[in-house]
Parts: C-alpha cells; structure tokens; sequence
C-alpha cells in the first residue's frame, strides 16, 4: 500500500502513515488525469507530424515558416 510521509516543520519529527481513502482517491485520479494529458499530447503531436507529411515539410522549415 502507499504510504504518506508528514514532516513537523517545527520539531523535525517524521510521520510514517498509510494513506487513507479519500488520499488514495485523489492519487488515482492524479494518474488517471496525467494519462489522459499524455495521450492528449501524443495525438496532438502525431497530428502535426502528419500535416507537416501532407504538406512535405520538416518540422525546422514549418517553424521557419510560420514561426
């Protein structure tokens, strides 16, 4: 299971505790979210990729084009 590590700022004092339902919740959600960021990103970028196929460019003249 994941664990949580709380810090005392003050005293220092290090807190080694599992992580409770609503934490384990938020965390699954957090990865759920960056995967779909991740695959966002992936699409978007083999989109591009293929217009600057179609339109036989590189990616360094169509940056050179349109800036």
């Amino acid at each position: 299971m994941a664990k949580a590590i709380d810090i005392n700022g003050i005293t220092g004092e290090v807190i080694e505790r599992e992580l409770n339902a609503a934490e384990i919740e938020t965390k699954k959600f957090a990865i759920e979210k960056h995967k779909i960021r991740l695959r966002n990103e992936t699409a978007k970028n083999e989109l591009k990729q293929a217009v600057l196929e179609k339109l036989g460019l590189t990616a360094d003249e169509a940056a050179a084009l349109f800036g």
